[in-house]
């Protein structure tokens, strides 16, 4: 059975020690691959919604918001990782990616959503009030203008 190291720094000494293999064994490996992997798993989410979504455009913006978020986070999190930058800079880097996906997802981009729905109910509405009436689509037969 494989222990952990023993802890030998302050816990405020630790984050300014380089994020590295041998600094932190436990969360090194981890922290990088799914980094790796949701970046992968953002960009083929983002073509399949795209192609779903193609006719509405408040959730292709969305997307689009979702897919540049995505590979900003993740790939500075990899390139964190990559040249070893300090813990305190990954932890802000998580911190301010995981705070930004809320952010734009539940207070940016709900209101616009909404809206856009409510835009749709009433269109939907509208062109089934047009068309209820069984002979609506049917011309009417016009009269003859008598002399």
């Amino acid at each position: 059975m494989r222990y952990a190291r023993a802890v030998i720094h302050s816990p405020f000494d630790y984050l300014k020690l380089g994020f590295a293999q041998d600094e932190f064994p436990d969360l090194f490996n981890p922290i990088w691959i799914s980094a790796l992997v949701l970046l992968i798993v953002q960009v083929v989410m983002y073509n399949v919604l795209t192609r779903r979504y193609r006719r509405y455009p408040p959730l292709l913006a969305l997307q689009e918001w979702m897919l540049w978020t995505g590979v900003t986070f993740f790939g500075l999190v990899l390139v964190g990782s990559i040249f070893q930058f300090s813990f305190i800079f990954i932890l802000a880097i998580i911190a301010g990616g995981v705070g930004f996906y809320a952010w734009a997802r539940f207070v940016h981009w709900s209101p616009l959503i909404e809206l856009y729905n409510d835009q749709l109910k009433r269109q939907r509405f509208f062109s089934q009030a047009r068309y209820k009436h069984p002979e609506a689509t049917l011309r009417s037969k016009r009269r003859r203008r008598s002399r």
